[in-house]
């Protein structure tokens, strides 16, 4: 196993230029979900232009490429009889809002660091694995299961793609995925997404904008109050980590006086600087997956209503039922209607599961480090699927600016992330 992994090592130094080329080109494919009349475009048309540069890819260097009407593709490595799927997204979040030093969709690499959108979610990983697949064909490195890589264009709306996809072709027995955190991410929380509204007419307080998507901590707040434009500045983060970001609403929020606020009514339930919901009636934990987290990420006025939207990530021992009731309470006793409100339950799978602790040797052969299962707030692309884990791509002490400006991934991670999933899939399936 030694020879095989010095073997992958070299091979992924010897073809860094080449790795780097292909990462700049699906980096430069804006891929964020468009409305889109086109019923062979189901996500809009960069979300379809970056599966077919995937295929393209797979089908160039001599894989069996499949795709699934622009919901998802799979390529499969072999014909042999299939014992894992390696499942990675190549849409991205809207790289709108301020903070970015350079282009998002122009691959740029400063002080060892590769900024784009998508570097970390999901693209990167997703060129990670095309090329592991690619060396091990190369060096001809024997297996004796098959194994395939899917690919979709929908999971930051909700993961469309893969429902579609499994309608069509079930995953085999060991699934991964790129989508979360190293050495092994066997615990993710619950998800509660819900909007809300109600009549707006606030004679000092004119206009409220803040907030691009439900699963992004706000980086600007941009409020018209007695006929003067205000400017709350923040810092993005994932929805899933508030604690990384600064919530620019709830600065908003804090801003203004008691009388100010009534017509708002969500200074009290949404506190600068809490994370957990508590105010909420919500601040739940466990100790398998800690701290839940609940934020306020979007809020709007438009057309004589105030709309807004929050993301919670819940502990895996409560259900979506029981963290709904308790947010759309809170809501209603502030005056809010309900728009939508949907979620998942919790997803886990036990760490001394054979395939666990397969990855998390790979993991401590590949980094030198002890591995160890951990817990996120992060829906990951496997989050519906049993039995299955995410495996990277960032490590726990990196903030990678995940759904923000400026998001990166190291040259050193992309590399290491190469080499983790080229030795993960000859451990798996050789």
């Amino acid at each position: 196993m030694s020879q095989i992994k010095e073997k992958i090592a070299k091979y992924f130094e010897d073809h860094k230029s080449e790795m780097l080329k292909s990462l700049a080109e699906i980096v430069a494919i804006d891929s964020s979900f468009k409305e889109s009349d086109d019923p062979s475009e189901p996500f809009g048309e960069g979300s379809a232009k970056a599966l077919a540069w995937a295929q393209g890819f797979a089908a160039a260097n001599g894989f069996k490429t499949t795709n699934y009407d622009n919901y998802a593709i799979d390529i499969d490595f072999d014909d042999k009889e299939q014992t894992l799927a390696i499942l990675s997204h190549l849409d991205v979040v809207p790289a709108t809002g301020e903070g970015w030093h350079s282009d998002p969709f122009t691959l740029t690499e400063r002080d060892g660091i590769l900024y784009g959108r998508g570097t970390i979610d999901d693209k990167g990983p997703s060129v990670a694995v095309l090329y592991a697949m690619k060396c091990i064909r190369e060096l001809d490195i024997p297996l004796k299961k098959g194994f395939r890589a899917v690919m979709g264009g929908n999971e930051e709306r909700g993961c469309k793609d893969i429902e579609y996809y499994q309608q069509k072709r079930p995953f085999p027995e060991n699934t991964f995925t790129p989508d979360g955190s190293f050495p092994v991410l066997n615990c993710e929380k619950g998800l509660v997404h819900i909007t809300f509204s109600k009549p707006f007419a606030d004679k000092a307080i004119t206009s409220i904008k803040a907030g691009t998507a439900l699963n992004a901590i706000p980086e600007s707040c941009t409020a018209v109050k007695n006929g003067e434009t205000l400017i709350f500045a923040g810092k993005a983060a994932h929805g899933s980590r508030p604690e990384n970001g600064d919530n620019a609403i709830t600065k908003f929020l804090s801003s203004l006086t008691d009388d100010e606020e009534k017509s708002i009514g969500l200074k009290a339930l949404f506190p600068h600087g809490e994370c957990s919901g508590k105010s909420c009636g919500l601040g739940f934990s466990d100790k398998v997956s800690g701290e839940m987290t609940c934020a306020l990420t979007l809020l709007n006025t438009e057309n004589g209503r105030l709309t807004g939207g929050i993301d919670i990530r819940f502990p895996i021992d409560r259900k979506y039922d029981e963290i709904s009731s308790i947010i759309i309470s809170a809501l209603k006793g502030a005056g809010f209607e309900i728009d939508n409100c949907e979620g998942m339950e919790p997803h886990y799978v036990d760490e001394q599961s054979g395939f666990v602790q397969t990855l998390l040797k790979v993991y401590e052969d590949v980094s030198g480090e002890k591995g160890y299962c951990i817990s996120e707030g992060g829906i990951t692309y496997v989050h519906n699927t049993e039995g299955a884990v995410a495996f990277g791509a960032e490590f726990p002490d990196e903030n990678n600016n995940m759904h923000g400006a400026d998001e990166h991934i190291s040259l050193k991670t992309f590399m290491i992330n190469c080499n983790m999933y080229a030795n993960a899939i000859v451990a798996v399936c050789g």
